[in-house]
């Protein structure tokens, strides 16, 4: 008899209403603390998107998969491919680490972080947000969290895996995996080739009187895009306590993109970046040591411009379980960072301590991380939290930690005199069963931003500037195999002078419906609404919120072996824009056929 395939975070809060009708999940395990922990053990605010709910909802970027968790959201110069900016409790992407299997892939001469709209979605088990300051554990460029990105491992024996999605746009996505995992070691393999003609990223503003006209309309050229993604990744078991594995990703991706002012025909960016790593783990009953090298490299080319750039990474790390309920995380990492184009260079070594305690209902984690950078002063950060269960439904828990945010190299080639932001953050969460709703605040001193008088420049802001504000979340069976689940989010983002900060939502509402009443069968509608937002500070500029997007996919599994779903984006066909001036998808219909050998 078919078993409904519930996604796992809605399944572990689901467990009790739902019966027999459950299925029985493992327990969600979380790494973004550089160890692995269940998420009941786990102190930080985090949220989970697994491959479960990354299948059944065929989320067609990261920017759109995380867009459905409280306290983020998101906005794009235009369509698939283009530039994607990630806000985390109204901290932009510049000041949010994002990495790939341990690997960072923010970008050292980029300025505005991590190059996320260039991250195919597919071959991903999980992704994990961390929310608040964590220089703590990750150092340098985790002010406002971290998304912790972990691709799929090789599964036992010979496996394979396909999947081919047509749809809008002339949108065509194709993902393979073959994989073989022995006693004796894996190999996987993976390739994506993502390819659509788009549609214009420019679109009128809203002080036009051409705004409300999609480009097609106006006449606009298509901005398309085009992504090829390879993964490899292997191992060798050594003997039974010791593995030497690898790693290797390729993102060779291209796109037509326009600036806000108009269309242009002739605008292209290129992008060559590749991720590396080579690990040697040696377990014990009681302990895990792990060194590591590791290298993330940039080649970006627009119009006429070109950035390479590269992060070089070496660790060592020591775990150590030291009592039943008690861990200890010792490690040592140097990072070199290059701008290889304007021959600018700096380094950090860096010495991080963690600490986890559980006392029958409680549970307290320290961290405690000193940085020496070449460049800049040593940096002391940290974090405490604690977590206290009342019951197995109920819990209370906190996190107090700071962290420092340094300037890119990309912003020293402007302005050789800055220096590093330091951010404070404290959020409060209670917990019951399906029910979660969290207080938090964060303040950043010495942000940096730009000016461009008299000409374009980078500086440091005097004083501090705040964001605060409450998310909630629920989940819970509302019929007969239907599931709810709900997030609302309130923010008040504002810089040092105590004016609003741009394209960040004072209010947001994400929400779905999942539906599996009929065999081997899945329905889910889901939706957001964002509301006041202005593209300038100050509340300046364009109005871009007050609006609601819904979306459907079901899904269909013919046998054991092939899986096909339909897609419909904005079923309404909403006219709106994220960024006054860039245009977003009208409604775009998407069939996919997926394969499990």
């Amino acid at each position: 008899m078919f078993k409904h395939t519930l996604s796992l975070v809605a399944s572990a809060t689901l467990v009790a209403s739902l019966g027999a009708e459950t299925l029985t999940v493992d327990p969600i395990v979380v790494t973004a603390t550089k160890t692995e922990q269940s998420l009941q053990n786990v102190t930080s605010n985090v949220e989970i998107i697994t491959s479960e709910q990354i299948q059944e909802r065929h989320f067609s970027t990261i920017a759109e998969a995380l867009n459905t968790l409280p306290g983020i959201s998101t906005t794009s110069n235009g369509g698939v491919g283009q530039l994607d900016s990630l806000f985390i409790r109204g901290i932009d992407s510049k000041r949010i680490l994002i990495v790939i299997d341990g690997i960072r892939y923010n970008e050292p001469a980029g300025l505005s972080g991590a190059p996320l709209a260039q991250l195919s979605v597919n071959d991903i088990e999980r992704i994990e947000v961390i929310k608040g300051a964590q220089s703590g554990i990750w150092g340098a460029d985790a002010s406002g969290g971290v998304v912790n990105i972990i691709t799929k491992t090789a599964q036992k024996g010979l496996t394979a895996k396909a999947g081919v999605k047509y749809g809008s746009f002339n949108t065509q996505s194709y993902t393979a995996t073959l994989s073989n995992k022995t006693d004796q070691g894996y190999i996987k393999i993976n390739a994506n080739r993502f390819d659509t003609d788009g549609f214009s990223a420019f679109e009128a503003k809203k002080s036009s009187p051409n705004y409300g006209k999609r480009g097609n309309e106006l006449g606009l050229e298509k901005d398309g895009s085009t992504n090829n993604t390879y993964n490899i990744q292997g191992g060798i078991n050594l003997s039974n306590n010791d593995e030497l594995s690898f790693s290797y990703k390729k993102i060779d991706a291209q796109y037509d993109y326009d600036s806000s002012t108009g269309d242009n025909l002739t605008n292209k960016s290129y992008l060559n970046h590749t991720f590396m790593s080579t690990n040697y783990t040696h377990t014990s009953d009681s302990y895990k040591i792990k060194a590591y090298a590791q290298q993330s490299k940039f080649d970006r080319t627009q119009g006429t411009f070109n950035a390479k750039s590269m992060v070089n990474e070496f660790g060592l790390q020591t775990n150590i379980n030291y009592s039943e309920n008690s861990e200890l995380i010792i490690g040592l990492n140097q990072q070199n960072f290059e701008y290889i184009n304007n021959a600018l260079k700096y380094q950090t070594k860096g010495i991080f301590i963690a600490n986890t305690n559980r006392f029958k209902d409680w549970l307290f984690s320290e961290t405690f991380r000193y940085d020496d950078n070449s460049k800049f002063d040593q940096k002391a950060t940290g974090k405490l939290g604690a977590k206290y269960n009342f019951t197995k439904d109920l819990s209370l828990s906190s996190n107090y930690g700071t962290a420092y945010n340094a300037p890119t190299l990309s912003n020293l080639s402007y302005t050789a005199t800055l220096r590093p932001e330091s951010t404070q953050s404290f959020d409060a969460t209670i917990e019951y069963q399906g029910l979660k709703a969290t207080y938090f605040e964060n303040k950043i001193t010495d942000m940096i931003n730009y000016s461009f008088i008299p000409s374009f420049h980078y500086f440091n802001e005097k004083g501090e500037s705040k964001f605060n504000g409450y998310e909630l979340s629920y989940q819970t069976k509302i019929i007969k195999d239907t599931s709810l689940n709900v997030n609302y989010t309130q923010l008040s983002a504002k810089n040092s002078l105590n004016q609003s900060l741009a394209r960040r939502p004072k209010e947001q509402i994400g929400f779905g419906i999942d539906y599996y009443g009929i065999e081997n069968f899945h329905l889910n509608l889901n939706g957001s609404y964002i509301g006041s937002r202005y593209d300038k500070d100050n509340e300046s500029g364009a109005q871009t919120g007050y609006y609601t997007v819904w979306n459907t996919v079901a899904n269909y599994t013919i046998n054991k072996t092939f899986q096909t779903y339909i897609k419909i984006d904005n079923i309404a066909d909403k006219y709106y824009q994220t960024v006054d001036g860039y245009a977003t998808s009208s409604r775009a219909y998407y069939v996919g056929l997926q394969a499990s050998f």
